[in-house]
Order: structure tokens, then C-alpha cells, then sequence
């Protein structure tokens, strides 16, 4: 199967295609990427043409589409899978959504993961996996209410995710490990979306939504009435 992933949950773009014979062509976010000013809108589509290109494959040679579907940043995520579902129903395509905090904890490797994600807001997204059995599903909370779920974990979880470096202080003092600050560890990279995405679920593509866990940001206000 020829599968392209997309990872936009984050302020950092991610983009794999892991073609039928194994071989995986992918971009790779820069660490840096993840404080930087989100650029999913101008990034996206150049990286999935290039990845197409690498694998010498056009898009009506795809078999699948995967998609993180966070959570994460709402514009972000509207922009990824938007642009994953435009892509798949042109091509008439299934997709395959992929929480993008499974995929996080898949690219550490480690025994207890806590994958966390900046929420904003001086919150969290977070999910604990072990191994690649989900401990926690995802959830959002504060670094004190992470901190005390972190106290009650059997083990001591490796957390990693650009939640974890802005709150790394409230999580190694709550026994968790946190990787470097420069780790690419704490990028959500498309390979894992794509190698989780092969056993996930099919959707149609209009029925592929994002995973906010919250209200959005910025909401629409309600009129003002004038006298």
C-alpha cells in the first residue's frame, strides 16, 4: 500500500510517504520548527509534492491517506486534514485518522511514554502510552493536574512533545524524564502517523474530523444588539 501521512497538529508540518515496498520517504520537522511561527498554509502541499517526487509515485498511485487528527492547534489541524481530505476525495481515496499523541510516543521508542503537546493557554494535551498500548487516552489539563496524574503512573514515564519542554520543571518534578530541549524526540514525525495509520480505521474523507479535547481559541461572539 502506498500510503501518504500528514502531521499538522503542531506548529511544525510533518509529511511521510511510506511506499507499498516498505521504503519511506519523508520531511522531517526541524526541532526549532515547533517555537517557530506555525507555516502549514505555505509548507503543506510543497512537502507532499516532494515526497511524491523522492518516491517517484503521483498522487493517483496513492492507496491511502493518514492523518493526525490531534490534538493540537486548532488552525493547524484544520489546515492538515483539509488539505488530507481534499487530496482523498479527489482521488477517491480512504483515510485513515491517527491521533497525533499515539504517534508522538511512538517515535520515542521507550517503555512508559508521556507524549505532551503545548494546549495553550497555559495547558496541555497529553496521553500516556506503554509500548503501544494507550495507559491514558488523550486528555487536557494544567501542569499541576498532569503533574499529579504523572505521581499516580505505574513507572516513570519518558515525556516528550513540546508540551513537555515548556513544562519540563512541573513534570521532572513530578518523576517524569524529560528528553533535551533539542531532542527530535519532541517532533510529531509523519513516519509514525503512516506506520500507525496502516492499522487504523477507514474513513471517508468527510468524516475525518480533529480531536480539540476543548472549545477552539478564538470563537465566533454572539451579536451585539443596539438600542
Amino acid at each position: 500500500m502506498n500510503l501518504l501521512g500528514l502531521d499538522t497538529a503542531t506548529a511544525a508540518s510533518a509529511v511521510c510517504l511510506l511506499r507499498a515496498d516498505g521504503r519511506a520517504f519523508e520531511v522531517v520537522p526541524q526541532v526549532s520548527a515547533l517555537s517557530a511561527r506555525p507555516a502549514h498554509a505555505s509548507d503543506l502541499m510543497p512537502a507532499v509534492a516532494l515526497v511524491l517526487e523522492q518516491a517517484a509515485l503521483r498522487f493517483g498511485d496513492l492507496d491511502a491517506l493518514a492523518v493526525g487528527v490531534g490534538p493540537g492547534a486548532f488552525t493547524g489541524l484544520r489546515i492538515g486534514i483539509a488539505t488530507a481530505r481534499a487530496i482523498a476525495a479527489a482521488q477517491s481515496l480512504p483515510v485513515r485518522p491517527v491521533s497525533s499523541l499515539a504517534a508522538l510516543a511512538a517515535g520515542a521508542e521507550t517503555e512508559l511514554t508521556l507524549a505532551v503537546i503545548d494546549a495553550r493557554r497555559g495547558q496541555a494535551f497529553a496521553a500516556l502510552h506503554r509500548g503501544a498500548e494507550e495507559v491514558w487516552p488523550p486528555f487536557v489539563a494544567d501542569p499541576a493536574t498532569l503533574a499529579e496524574r504523572i505521581r499516580t503512573a505505574s513507572g516513570t514515564p519518558d515525556a516528550v512533545g513540546d508540551g513537555a519542554v515548556r513544562f519540563r520543571d512541573v513534570l521532572e518534578a513530578a518523576g517524569a524524564r524529560v528528553a533535551p530541549e533539542h531532542s527530535p524526540l519532541h517532533v510529531i514525525r509523519a513516519l509514525h502517523i503512516c506506520r500507525l495509520g496502516r492499522s487504523a480505521p477507514v474513513a471517508a474523507p468527510a468524516a475525518v474530523i480533529p480531536e480539540y479535547l476543548r472549545l477552539p481559541d478564538v470563537t465566533a461572539q454572539s451579536p451585539v444588539a443596539h438600542p
